[in-house]
């Protein structure tokens, strides 16, 4: 039954963001060791979304992309986030992070069909911003190796819910809805980078 279907897809997401109802980025409780790395992603709607979308992304484009973005991304952000641990300052690492959530939503919103190395370029960027954040906010007494590891499964995860919400939405209710989902997306990135969320 179709809409059954569509029931357990908007669940299945719901249940995917009911982690990020807290913000990542309040500076609060202890951030050490693999359990607080793989913790810190998913604590933060900011993070959540933006990696589910590079996963939706990734399935949008298709091909090589499907592969290629995810991994950049995760790379990218283990650079971000060897900067950030390394107390090398980066600027506007919020705002990027907030404009991550509105490019990605508005990329699969309009499903835009960008060949895999701009894709994976453009992620790779907004993952710098990412790691940056969770590397900075990794205490001086922390197990860097287990924490790096935390966050990066966790991201890695993301994506690949990310990737199978592309198939199950796009594949089974329709790549309308897919757009639709990255058109709030993004406006939740609006709602970050004012402060409304």
């Amino acid at each position: 039954m179709p809409s059954n279907r569509t029931s357990r897809i908007a669940l299945s997401l719901a249940a995917s963001l009911y982690p990020a109802l807290a913000y990542a980025h309040v500076g609060a409780g202890e951030t050490s060791g693999f359990a607080r790395g793989f913790a810190h992603p998913i604590s933060g709607l900011d993070h959540v979304l933006a990696m589910i979308l590079v996963g939706v992304l990734a399935f949008q484009l298709g091909g090589r992309a499907l592969w290629l973005v995810p991994l950049t991304f995760v790379g990218m952000m283990a650079i971000g986030g060897a900067l950030g641990a390394t107390g090398v300052n980066l600027p506007f690492v919020e705002l990027g992070i907030a404009m991550s959530v509105m490019g990605l939503g508005a990329a699969v919103a309009f499903e835009i069909k960008a060949p895999a190395a701009i894709a994976a370029g453009l992620v790779g960027l907004f993952a710098i911003f990412h790691g940056h954040a969770h590397g900075a906010e990794m205490p001086e007494n922390a197990a860097g190796l287990a924490y790096a590891a935390g966050f990066m499964i966790a991201t890695g995860l993301l994506h690949v819910e990310g990737i199978g919400l592309g198939f199950g939405i796009g594949q089974r209710v329709g790549p309308s809805v897919v757009r639709f989902i990255g058109g709030i997306a993004a406006l939740a990135g609006l709602g970050i980078l004012t402060g409304a969320l």
